[in-house]
């Protein structure tokens, strides 16, 4: 069974439908020190009026992205959005703050997880993930990053199977398909005999995509995937991007449709996520990096 999550976008109406003013200012907590106007990316706040608090310059209304900068960036709480509430911005706990050490060490036992034990993943962690997702940035703040979540065994592997009768069809192909990766017989007699190399059996999967109008909708979904991954170690789980899939998905129609991506989502990308059957105790060396200084 497959769940498409949209995630809500807020709205700057009452709940008449009436318009609301945008910012809202503490006069009593406001030092004017334009802190709010220098973090704001669309440069739509300004400090104004005779009395020099923060406004927003004619038309800002049209053109705030809603991306909360300035409420997060006053330390007096004098700051208030219509459409990023000041009492939704949780403040940052400094104690909650790691390490370099302990970051560099997370990031680095981040491991391609493809062998998964028998656990299912309820819906509610897989919604958890998400929700964390979604505060990856977007370009433009645009946050139109969606979901496609498959949480049964049986559809999971339903696409897997089509995904197999994909690579068949390219194999038959006369002439043969230039440039097909020579893995590709490998994963159609793996299947045959009994053993899913393209989505490992994993008991959940999901789907990020964004719809054409996401002008950066590729990097938006897979930094949104990075977090959810990154989010998922901390929870117990492992996760494997889906690069098979995601060939077939770019070259199928059918195969579209039978994840669940509508027409009009050119960006996307698979995702397995499972509870791994095996514990990683080392921290493989990976190239030094080429890096042109300028």
């Amino acid at each position: 069974m497959a769940l498409r999550i949209r995630p809500g976008r807020d709205s700057n109406k009452d709940a008449e439908g009436g318009k609301m003013e945008l910012l809202k200012i503490d006069v009593e907590k406001c030092k004017k020190d334009g802190i709010c106007a220098a973090v704001c990316p669309t440069a739509v706040v300004r400090l104004q009026g005779p009395e020099g608090y923060p406004r927003l310059v004619p038309g800002g209304e049209r053109l705030c992205i809603a991306c909360g900068h300035c409420v997060s960036a006053c330390p007096h709480g004098a700051l208030d959005h219509a459409r990023v509430p000041r009492e939704a911005c949780p403040p940052v706990r400094p104690e909650l703050r790691i390490t370099p050490e302990q970051a560099v060490q997370f990031l680095r036992s981040r491991r391609s997880i493809r062998l998964y034990d028998d656990r299912s993943v309820d819906r509610a962690t897989i919604q958890k993930l998400i929700e964390i997702a979604r505060y990856a940035p977007t370009g433009s703040n645009s946050q139109l990053v969606e979901w496609v979540v498959f949480h049964d065994l049986a559809a999971i592997r339903d696409l897997a199977g089509k995904t197999v009768d994909w690579i068949r069809s390219l194999l038959r192909r006369e002439p043969p398909v230039p440039g097909l990766p020579p893995y590709l017989p490998l994963i159609s007699a793996a299947w045959e005999a009994g053993i899913d190399a393209v989505l490992r059996n994993a008991p959940a999967l999901v789907i990020a995509a964004a719809p054409a109008e996401a002008t950066n909708g590729m990097v938006d979904l897979s930094l949104a995937l990075c977090y959810f991954e990154l989010a998922a170690s901390v929870l117990g789980l492992g996760t494997c991007w889906a690069g098979i899939l995601r060939r077939g998905l770019v070259e199928s129609a059918d195969l579209r449709k039978a994840a669940g991506i509508p027409d009009g989502y050119p960006h996307f990308y698979p995702m397995m996520l499972g509870y791994p059957k095996y514990a990683y105790h080392r921290l493989p060396e990976r190239k030094p990096p080429k890096i042109a200084w300028r």
